[in-house]
């Protein structure tokens, strides 16, 4: 399980520490076997290692402080839980449903279905933040005028620099006729049919191929996926 990142705003980014907080609560209660726990600045920039920290913190407190865990399953019997369950369940099948008459998950998005719903679902929501019908604090409402910046990490540029001339030195040193050989063997095993093209990239991989060339290989044999306008 893993915290609503999409929940997370720049505005007033402390807030965020509330937000991963009770949504990690609710991964517990609901018996998350794993949990990772976004940290408050990721809206901003790559988390700080005092962001990270904090996150960390949260899942501490949560599994040592609160006691949560010391028990199996907290919300059985509940009838709101029980409600939105049956409700969720109720939409699901609603959509399979409508999958099915289409065809299946192939087809409907050939016709631009989950596209189209997952389009209109992010305009209603934005328009329900816009007309206020759905609060979000420090961005809509509760907000700061002179709000003051926060500390964000900031990567040295010259780390760039230094990839490129490893990159560089890189293909200089390796052998290139065995990279050459294991590209055209994955361009083999990518243009077969029911082919395993995992093997293949690992001999691209131990050749010292580069995550670069062997995406070449791969795009020129698939080409890139273009959503079709509806």
């Amino acid at each position: 399980t893993q915290t609503a990142g999409c929940s997370l705003t720049a505005q007033q980014p402390y807030n965020n520490i509330v937000r991963v907080a009770i949504q990690a609560l609710a991964a517990v209660l609901g018996g998350t076997q794993s949990l990772h726990t976004n940290s408050l600045d990721e809206t901003l920039a790559l988390p700080t290692e005092h962001a990270a920290r904090i996150a960390l913190r949260t899942q501490q407190i949560i599994a040592h402080e609160t006691r949560v865990t010391n028990t199996v399953d907290p919300f059985a019997g509940s009838y709101f839980l029980e409600r939105l369950t049956l409700d969720m369940e109720k939409g699901c099948w609603e959509y399979f449903d409508r999958l099915d008459a289409m065809g299946g998950m192939v087809a409907a998005i050939e016709k631009g279905f989950p596209q189209r719903e997952i389009h209109d679902a992010s305009y209603q929501y934005q328009k329900a933040v816009e007309r206020k019908e759905k609060i979000i604090v420090g961005v809509n409402d509760f907000v700061m005028e002179d709000e003051p910046p926060i500390d964000i990490l900031l990567i040295d540029e010259s780390v760039a620099g230094r990839q490129i001339e490893q990159l560089q030195r890189l293909r200089q040193t390796r052998d290139n006729g065995r990279v050459r050989r294991t590209l055209e063997e994955l361009r083999r095993a990518a243009t077969a049919n029911n082919v395993n093209m995992m093997p293949s990239i690992l001999e691209c991989v131990r050749a010292y191929t580069t995550l670069g060339e062997i995406c070449d290989v791969l795009r020129d044999v698939y080409g890139v996926y273009e959503e079709p306008a509806f």
